[in-house]
């Protein structure tokens, strides 16, 4: 929903406010825990959060709304979000109402000066990672700007000031009231700590077997700190010769396995790019090693390497000490190259896309705008190596090795997305949250540095959207596919916010080891235990019982005709380019209509049938006897 479109009042109904980033909220008054000083209870215009407490409040700041103009309202900043409250200036006019968690916020600037003489060009710009920015006029008499400046920039960039995030605070002051209904949820399967055990997936797909066995040898995350406790690896490898592969890879990152086909033992396994540099050096170890994950699958004796890089970049990364796999060297190995680009150009393209979409755009310049963007091109890409990797290992029945330059983006993107497409389990609300858990998070994927949860360095080159291409990428299957799914739009959607939000501890921190050290399991909570306690909002009706119809494999159309723009998503904020969207539950509500009619016709049926008998047995009686 648009946070900046006209919405009912808030304060007479006491909900939570709009968009999946609010829902679940404990209390829409500042009564008891909230604002009781003295025993004075005050009416709150949103539903505060566990652990949730004001910052700032002022009662005159207008907000410069790039639809409806400038707006007066009140302005309120927590430790959480900040919420901005038009004062409707007639009767039975609904406010308009802003509210942003403080985590999606990249940039705070202040706009204006003390010579400034403008209408309403004294305040504060906000630059925000889902795509919108918002600006605040402030009083130049009154020198509100100065606190609520200082109050964003400490809560929306905690780490930036010695602070922690709010997933702490939000959990810490739950467990004294909620132990009882986290029981419940555990005990119900909504724990979302519990969604991923890498022994028990490991056991669904079969491993340990004849070939894979699983090791616990980087329990202390000693031989790489970026991976897993918990691997599977060929049979053959013993821990020792483990180590020494790891050597030969970048970040220590060697090959281990992704994912196998219960039916012909193929394989995806995924690493970093090997050392092997300008001079081309060679590791026998290394090259043993990819033999051994060939041999693990008696049905090819070819070995296929997708390097999600263009050729120009694998080769240059020669020169930084990395490289790729020669054929020459590595025996029975092809190798292919997806030309995905690096995490600075999707970088730039994101950008553009913002720009293209928000605030204003250019009806006659819109498709030409958007292609500029290269975005889509980008999709495209990701989609069409997932789709080559599902053909060597479905239809060859060949095993496959992943990687890019360090195995934690463009990899990361290529296995899980592939993964979908071959395995319907991960189609599932459950299956695509243990995919991110293990694909994403286990195998360290930098959320820290690539979304920048609680720091103010907005320009680190290191921040980059491939998590999000994921999620756009699994939303362009599911457009595809409308019924292979078990979750909806409005599922991604949620996971996008609160990959922002940094309400929940799933995707805080870069690396599994981190998360250990920071011990987010007993300090957090998971954004899986938010969503799993409240799962009818985000299933899709269309979806087919999993055990009946559910679709092996996926094999979606990966060219510029079939990619198009999530509007849902990237244009949520521009009521101009995206309309309402209640086809999902008009879907829900057509399906019920549906099972009532069969309901009905059935009862007829049974009512015709009691008849005939009826009758049939009337005319029994009432034949003469001979």
């Amino acid at each position: 929903m648009d946070a900046t479109s006209n919405q009912p009042d808030k304060m007479a109904s006491k909900t939570a406010s709009s968009n999946s980033l609010d829902s679940s909220s404990k209390s829409s008054s500042l009564g008891s825990k909230h604002g009781a000083e003295n025993g004075v209870l005050r009416d709150t215009p949103f539903a505060y959060l566990e652990g949730e407490e004001d910052q700032d409040q002022k009662n005159d700041v207008t907000y410069v709304c790039p639809y409806r103009g400038p707006v007066f309202g009140a302005l309120t900043i927590t430790n959480y979000r900040l919420y901005f409250r038009s004062l409707p200036l007639r009767d039975q006019e609904p406010p308009l109402v802003v509210d942003v968690p403080l985590g999606v916020i990249a940039r705070v600037e202040k706009i204006g000066g003390a010579t400034s003489r403008g209408e309403n060009s004294y305040g504060i710009e906000i630059f925000c990672k889902d795509m919108r920015n918002l600006r605040f006029a402030h009083k130049q008499q009154n020198h509100s700007r100065r606190t609520v400046f200082e109050k964003l920039q400490a809560n929306a960039f905690p780490l930036s000031y010695s602070g922690k995030l709010f997933a702490f605070a939000h959990a810490a002051a739950a467990q004294p009231t909620t132990s009882n209904a986290n029981a419940a949820a555990v005990s119900a399967g909504c724990d979302g700590w519990a969604v991923y055990e890498p022994l028990a997936e490991l056991r669904r797909l079969g491993v340990p077997n004849d070939m894979w066995r699983a090791t616990k040898l980087n329990e202390s995350y000693g031989i790489c700190d970026s991976y897993p406790a918990v691997w599977a690896v060929p049979k053959a490898a013993s821990d020792d010769f483990l180590r020494r592969v790891a050597q030969f890879r970048s970040r220590c990152r060697l090959p281990v396995l992704s994912w196998i086909n219960p039916r012909t033992q193929a394989t995806i396994t995924r690493c970093s790019q090997p050392l092997v540099g300008v001079s081309g050096k060679r590791n026998a170890d290394d090259e043993t090693y990819l033999s051994y994950i060939m041999e693990a699958n008696a049905q090819s004796d070819k070995l296929t390497i997708m390097d999600a890089r263009p050729s120009a970049n694998a080769i240059a990364n020669k020169a930084k000490g990395g490289g790729y796999e020669s054929e020459d060297a590595y025996k029975n190995v092809e190798i292919n190259f997806l030309d995905i680009h690096n995490i600075h150009v999707m970088r730039e393209s994101l950008r553009k896309v913002k720009e293209a979409c928000y605030p204003t755009t250019d009806d006659s310049k819109w498709q030409t705008a958007i292609d500029s963007t290269l975005w889509l091109k980008h999709i495209r890409c990701v989609l069409a190596g997932a789709v080559r990797i599902v053909d060597k290992v479905e239809t060859m029945s060949t095993s496959v090795v992943v990687h890019c330059s360090d195995g934690w983006d463009r990899t990361a993107q290529l296995t899980a997305l592939s993964m979908l497409l071959l395995d319907p389990y991960y189609r599932t609300v459950r299956g695509f949250e243990v995919l991110i858990e293990k694909e994403w998070l286990s195998f360290g994927h930098k959320f820290q540095q690539r979304i920048g949860h609680g720091d103010n360095k907005h320009s680190d080159a290191d921040r980059s959207p491939v998590f999000l291409q994921f999620i756009d990428s699994v939303w362009q299957v599911s457009h595809q596919f409308s019924n292979a799914f078990e979750f909806n739009e409005h599922f991604l959607i949620t996971i996008v916010d609160h990959l922002y939000s940094c309400r929940f501890g799933t995707f805080l921190c870069n690396t599994e080891a981190e998360r250990v050290a920071e011990d987010l399991k007993h300090k957090t909570t998971s954004l899986w235990t938010h969503i799993n306690s409240s799962l009818d909002q985000y299933l899709n009706p269309l979806f087919p019982s999993f055990t009946h119809g559910a679709e092996p494999v996926l094999r979606p159309i990966a060219s510029v005709r079939a990619v198009r723009l999530w509007k849902g998503l990237y244009c949520r904020w521009n009521p101009g380019l995206c309309a309402p969207q209640h086809g999902c539950q008009r879907t829900r509500e057509l399906l019920s209509k549906q099972d009532q009619l069969f309901k009905h016709v059935n009862e007829l049926r049974l009512k015709l049938t009691n008849r005939s008998n009826n009758m049939q047995t009337t005319t029994r009686l009432a034949s003469p006897m001979h």
